[in-house]
């Protein structure tokens, strides 16, 4: 190898070096510089029991035969779709799969078997030191996340504003 290609090839080996350790830096500063507040959604375990009704019929000589009357339902589990309306519907936060790094802690509840007019969706908010900050009933799962939402927003725009004033 000629002596012009060596140093070419040192050359580009530095380069890319370099390249790869702005990308680097680049990346890190963003991830720290990403000052919106991180959110853990509790893990729910809602129930939904639906039944039919009974019902019996009398033919003409006088036999009884009685229907219907099943039951179903058990465990529906909606903590993955929380998740994905926080994502949707609050991109102020950074949903966490950690507890231990989260700011606030979310528990929205499904209670099943309501009917269209009573609220069946119950949420709370806590923020780090385990203090609620809101909580409500909601008809619909997206006026829950909405109010999580707003309330985690106002509570760090509160707490960031006390951490800068006793600097």
């Amino acid at each position: 190898m000629s002596k012009t290609t060596t140093n070419f090839l040192s050359l580009a080996i530095i380069f890319l070096f370099l390249t790869i350790a702005v990308v680097t830096a680049g990346t890190a500063a963003a991830q720290q510089s990403d000052t919106r507040p991180r959110v853990y959604i509790e893990e729910t375990d809602s129930w939904e029991v639906e039944s039919e009704p009974v019902w019996g019929t009398t033919d003409k000589k006088g036999r009884t035969t009685i229907s219907g009357g099943g039951t179903r339902g058990g465990a529906k589990p909606r903590t993955a779709e929380t998740i994905k309306r926080f994502n949707e519907q609050c991109r102020e936060v950074i949903v966490t799969m950690y507890k231990d790094k989260a700011d606030f802690i979310v528990l929205l509840e499904h209670e099943g078997g309501k009917d269209l007019f009573n609220k069946d969706n119950k949420l709370a908010v806590f923020n780090r030191d385990g203090d609620l900050i809101s909580s409500g009933s909601f008809s619909r799962p997206k006026k829950a996340v909405e109010t999580a939402c707003g309330a985690i927003q106002a509570e760090f725009s509160r707490q960031s504003g006390a951490s800068q004033n006793e600097r």
